[in-house]
């Protein structure tokens, strides 16, 4: 069977497939060149479906639930890193290390998926610039600096307001991570984080997978106030799927804890965070990070890694042009990595 090659190539921010095989397959890699149905249910991501959906580069996320602390955390981050890396080796056809831009051109021209890794919470470098470092080593190139719990040094979105903001370690973190061309990643931070970091960064940074606070108030989504001050700093908001960040309707309703009818989202919804970022950031300031097996419930039309075409095909719809479609897809956060690769490489030669 031919499989059709889509016509816009996507670089996705955020994919949890490290973590849904940790709790669902033992850490198992093995059957994921084929579409998986799990005993457990269904993954979202598999190799078919990222070669029919255009994926031709991944940033895995490496997440650990901050129910693991200290030590522990550190080891499950090592396990995830350990798992996409096992994952390139099993299905070398398919999937390309890649830590850099040009390793993602050449992975491209290759034909392969050009897989990268991004650390998906700063409490996973356990308060140690040390350990941050060695994460850069085995090149993972983001890292969020909260998830959904406050650490030591940074507010998270939804944690306590413990530092409004950075303090000066987060300050240091920020720092050391622009030096060695750890890309800073703002999802799942507060407002005054947001803010602190886009004054300490030297950098381009990104949103990894985040939405539009203006179109939904939640708190894991951007503020037009920081979309506008994103665009001065060269980076890129990566608008993410998941519906409660897309809905408030939804939201509402998940916070009303889900009785009733669920809302319907569809590839509309994100098409309208989509556009909004525009609006406000620009073009050259917006990509998309599904966060595909980090959430069960994906909006109609955008079920799996497959159906990114479907977005592309809605904005065409709305008037989108190739070339913007092009840098949505995957050039502005290559731009992004770019920008951040020459400190990369020198601290890594």
């Amino acid at each position: 069977m031919t499989v059709r090659i889509p016509k816009f190539a996507v670089i996705d921010g955020h994919n949890d497939l490290a973590w849904a095989c940790r709790e669902h397959r033992d850490y198992s890699v093995a059957g994921l060149d084929a579409e998986h149905h799990s005993e457990r249910g269904q993954l979202q991501t598999d190799v078919p479906r990222l070669r029919r959906g255009g994926v031709q580069g991944q940033f895995w996320s490496v997440w650990v639930h901050t129910d693991l602390g200290g030590t522990d955390s550190v080891q499950a981050t090592l396990e995830q890193i350990d798992f996409i890396h096992r994952l390139i080796a099993a299905y070398p056809d398919d999937f390309e290390r890649a830590v850099t831009a040009d390793d993602v051109d050449r992975a491209q021209q290759d034909g392969k998926i050009a897989s990268l890794l991004g650390v998906e919470g700063g409490n996973q470098m356990n308060n140690s610039l040390a350990v941050l470092r060695e994460y850069a080593r085995l090149g993972v190139r983001y890292m969020t600096l909260t998830w959904n719990s406050t650490t030591e040094w940074a507010d998270a979105a939804v944690g306590e307001v413990t530092h409004n903001g950075l303090n000066e370690r987060g300050r240091a973190v920020i720092a050391e991570m622009n030096r060695i061309g750890m890309m800073v990643d703002l999802s799942h931070v507060s407002a005054a984080t947001m803010q602190d970091a886009l004054d300490a960064t030297t950098r381009p940074l990104l949103f990894s997978h985040s939405s539009c606070f203006s179109l939904n108030a939640h708190p894991r989504n951007v503020p037009d106030t920081i979309l506008r001050q994103l665009a001065a700093n060269d980076g890129v908001q990566m608008i993410t799927f998941v519906p409660a960040f897309i809905s408030a309707e939804y939201r509402r309703w998940e916070e009303g804890g889900s009785v009733g009818d669920k809302p319907v989202v569809t590839v509309a919804h994100v098409a309208d965070h989509v556009e909004h970022a525009r609006s406000v950031a620009g073009i050259d300031h917006i990509g998309l990070g599904g966060d595909f097996d980090g959430c069960p419930d994906m909006p109609v039309g955008l079920a799996d890694v497959s159906d990114y075409p479907n977005l592309f095909a809605e904005l065409q719809g709305r008037g989108w042009s190739d070339t913007d479609l092009v840098k949505l897809g995957s050039q502005n956060v290559l731009r992004v990595l770019r920008a951040n690769d020459p400190a990369y490489d020198a601290f890594v030669s």
